[in-house]
């Protein structure tokens, strides 16, 4: 069994038709650990989302390599990765709606969701209110999906999300609708799922509180992975062409356009601005 959750080697996706195409992903390489909690960072259009989606089995990339406990996604069909989302991954997409069955309550969607699993009904039922209690919606779970709240749907879908317990939760921007309280409620379940049953987490976000709750996070800047920060310290990911993507702070310093020399030193690499006037 692998030890690796996720990996990308090379991973491009190019959006819409000839001469009008658009890269979302410029060559993303890229693993999550089995177990590993991740943020994915970085600003809108970055190509987070696309990752997202193409982790998920929504979308097949145009190039390069996508796997998830070393299943190549690339090969799946449609129906196989739907089997995959249904027994292995749990997703939660940015509108809410799209997660749930509008004309089902919010018992009814958890309970839909752990169709697969051969727990007996009343385990199912057991674990569908502990969920819906766990993210504020145990009040609300004879209430049908569609006449929810934008939160309350949000919060539903995490609980759909987790309900069988999925090896890979993908949630994108899971807490964007929430107040705090409900944010904080949302992610300690996440917490929880990590901890008891070692569920592997990548979420895209753009909440501070998200990227401090999770292990590690990872900038994408122009499609590309740009950054990772471990233990509240960032770096910067040398790229396959040697390219690096410098932080705001270093930016000032060295703008785009700017001449620099590298140098190699004792303790590793230095980056010099260089003067453009030349005599």
């Amino acid at each position: 069994m692998s030890s690796l959750a996720v990996l990308c080697e090379g991973l491009v996706h190019v959006y819409g038709a000839a001469g009008e195409e658009v890269t979302a992903l410029r060559g993303v390489d890229f693993e999550v650990s089995d177990g590993e909690t991740v943020a994915l960072l970085g600003p809108s259009g970055a190509g987070k989302s696309t990752l997202l989606w193409l982790l998920a089995g929504l979308m097949r990339p145009t190039a390069g390599v996508v796997e998830v406990y070393g299943r190549s996604l690339a090969t799946l069909t449609r129906a196989q990765a739907s089997s995959m989302r249904l027994r292995d991954v749990g997703v939660v997409l940015q509108t809410p709606a799209r997660n749930l069955l509008s004309y089902e309550t919010a018992m009814g969607n958890v309970l839909f969701a752990q169709r697969p699993t051969r727990r007996p009904r009343r385990a199912k039922r057991r674990r569908a209110e502990a969920l819906l209690d766990a993210v504020g919606l145990g009040a609300a779970a004879h209430r049908r999906a569609g006449r929810l709240s934008g939160g309350e749907q949000q919060r539903l879908a995490v609980a759909v999300a987790l309900a069988n317990g999925p090896r890979l939760l993908l949630a994108d921007e899971p807490t964007s609708q929430l107040d705090r309280d409900s944010a904080r409620a949302v992610l300690e379940l996440v917490a929880a799922a990590n901890r008891d049953l070692g569920t592997t987490v990548v979420a895209v976000t753009h909440d501070p509180d998200v990227g401090v709750a999770l292990g590690r996070t990872v900038t994408i800047r122009d499609g590309r992975v740009g950054a990772e920060g471990r233990a509240g310290e960032e770096y910067v990911v040398v790229g396959r062409d040697g390219t690096v993507q410098l932080p705001d702070d270093v930016l000032e310093i060295l703008p785009p356009g700017s001449l620099a020399e590298a140098r190699r030193t004792a303790e590793g690499v230095e980056l010099l601005p260089v003067d453009r006037r030349y005599p």
